[in-house]
């Protein structure tokens, strides 16, 4: 598996607007448009920082993995966002080596992308997504 670099770290929120205008006031940051992605049940706004992006994340469903994650937790960091070359191959790899993955397959992320998340148990704790642009 080949990492091309960090895409982006993720904040989950359960207010994107209040959120999105406190990083726009704090950082003068000028936010994109704002995307749902129905499969992983979230809307999302992603800055582009230059090297990186920062993107929040809020749950179309109370009943989402991010709604959990918020009641439990609140508002934060939820998880990193690392580039590969080929996630169909970084996921099969992952696998060969015993690796407890959220996705066994890459799924489709914002903007056609594919991505697929590592477990936090195998990742001592962190949630750590895999994106290939396609």
């Amino acid at each position: 598996m080949k990492i091309l670099g960090l895409d982006h770290v993720s904040i989950a929120t359960a207010d994107l607007e209040k959120h999105s205008a406190i990083l726009e006031n704090l950082f003068n940051l000028n936010g994109g448009k704002t995307e749902e992605n129905i499969a992983s049940k979230i809307r999302l706004l992603m800055y582009n920082l230059g090297n990186t992006g920062l993107e929040l994340i809020e749950s179309l469903d109370e009943n989402s993995a991010i709604s959990k994650f918020i009641k439990q937790r609140g508002p934060g960091i939820h998880h990193i966002c690392l580039l590969v070359d080929d996630i169909a191959g970084a996921v099969e790899e992952l696998k060969n080596k015993g690796i407890k993955l959220i996705d066994e397959h890459p799924r489709p992320g914002a903007k056609g992308s594919l991505i697929a998340f590592i477990h936090p148990e195998s990742a001592g704790g962190i949630l750590i997504e895999l994106k290939e642009i396609i």
